[in-house]
């Protein structure tokens, strides 16, 4: 806990702290790289390279110093960390490693600036952080851990089957190698993968694009042209070979309710809002269901949607939108005029998931068609920032 000095130490000093935030961030991965090689798995490189990994972690920081004295606030704010954490499998025994090197970085950049005095509070602060991160996790890897078909830690999987939904995208079904159930997943989760490249183990977030079964997990994947993992997965990886599987995690779920849904996805944002799809349509909930890709080759999941429209006729409005070629329901992009034409009358409930510059857009154009805040719901894959960011 901290002293009253230690509070007023960090409310004198936040501000220089956040003003070399970015500095800091910077300095710390490399730093924490360099001393401790084997925790760089835990990291995506190209999340490193865009700078997205530094921005995530600065925003944590600032958010704890702006919302500790309200710790309801902040371990809703925090969720999001904590869900990140558990699809790692993130450990108590690792914090001590980042606090190491977080302390350091803040002493590289700001230099005498720092007193032993100004330290020692930072230090209990980021203490009192990772003790409230562990405990939350910990109470998410024991509630994951005591459901059926649940399990702590990794958890061997077979690639049973895979299919091409589009150019780039391919799923591949999961079956645990033990033969036993799997742990039901909430629709619009992602699920922590890790497998071996080269001999270096490489941790990676996947949505779960399909509904629980308790039999198997289903992943689809977009190749990356410069993607490390996404291309091993396409391109060496096959029915018969084993990955190890974390809980599934994330925040992204259908909130209760009857009200109409608007779902729209760019590209591969389309495998969490598919099963969030199927699971409002078997709710007896109207979905308008908006993708958009670059065109015909390139939209998935085209039987599962034409599927759903056999199964639901009265309840699922699909439409597609393809920047080129002439096969979609609109060629462009979605915009706020197409937006209004299908958005549900009334206070319908919207989600979006796609790249940052979609986001941005989709989230934009719904506050001007004025879509409270509250209802607007997203989720980024990788590191979260605000939608300005782009």
């Amino acid at each position: 806990m901290l002293t009253l000095q230690q509070e007023q130490l960090i409310e004198a000093t936040a501000p220089v702290v956040a003003q070399h935030l970015d500095a800091i961030t910077q300095r710390f991965y490399p730093l924490m790289f360099a001393r401790y090689p084997g925790v760089a798995s835990l990291f995506n490189a190209a999340h490193q390279q865009s700078g997205a990994q530094q921005r995530a972690l600065a925003g944590a920081v600032l958010a704890y110093v702006q919302l500790r004295q309200d710790p309801a606030r902040a371990r809703e704010v925090l969720g999001i960390v904590v869900e990140k954490h558990v699809s790692l499998g993130i450990q108590p025994d690792q914090y001590p490693i980042v606090g190491e090197c977080l302390m350091a970085a803040i002493g590289e950049v700001l230099g005498d600036a720092l007193t032993p005095e100004i330290a020692a509070a930072w230090a209990a602060l980021y203490e009192e952080l990772a003790g409230l991160l562990i405990e939350l996790e910990e109470r998410r890897y024991q509630a994951f851990a005591r459901q059926p078909g649940g399990w702590r830690g990794l958890r061997r999987f077979r690639i049973v089957s895979t299919r091409q939904e589009s150019v780039l995208i391919r799923s591949f079904i999961l079956e645990p190698e033990d033969g036993g159930p799997v742990a039901e997943h909430r629709p619009g989760q992602y699920i922590g993968v890790r497998f071996g490249i080269a001999g270096e183990p490489v941790y990676r977030h996947y949505s779960l694009s399909d509904l629980p079964n308790g039999k198997h997990y289903r992943i689809s994947v977009k190749r990356e042209a410069e993607g490390h993992a996404s291309r091993h997965l396409h391109d060496v990886m096959a029915v018969g070979d084993t990955l190890e599987l974390l809980p599934p995690a994330g925040e992204l779920a259908l909130q209760d309710g009857d009200e109409p849904l608007l779902m729209a996805s760019g590209g591969v944002g389309q495998t969490p809002m598919l099963p969030m799809a199927k699971q409002a349509l078997t709710q007896g909930r109207r979905v308008v269901y908006l993708h958009a890709a670059l065109d015909n080759e390139h939209h998935a999941f085209r039987d599962d949607i034409a599927a759903l429209e056999r199964q639901y006729p009265d309840r699922l409005t699909s439409v597609s939108i393809h920047e080129r070629g002439s096969s979609a329901d609109h060629i462009g992009r979605i915009d706020r005029t197409l937006l209004e034409h299908y958005l549900p009358p009334g206070k319908p409930r919207c989600y979006f998931v796609g790249p940052q510059g979609f986001m941005s857009a989709m989230d934009q154009a719904l506050a001007e068609l004025g879509v409270d805040e509250s209802r607007r719901h997203f989720e980024h894959f990788g590191p979260s920032r605000p939608l300005g960011a782009a």
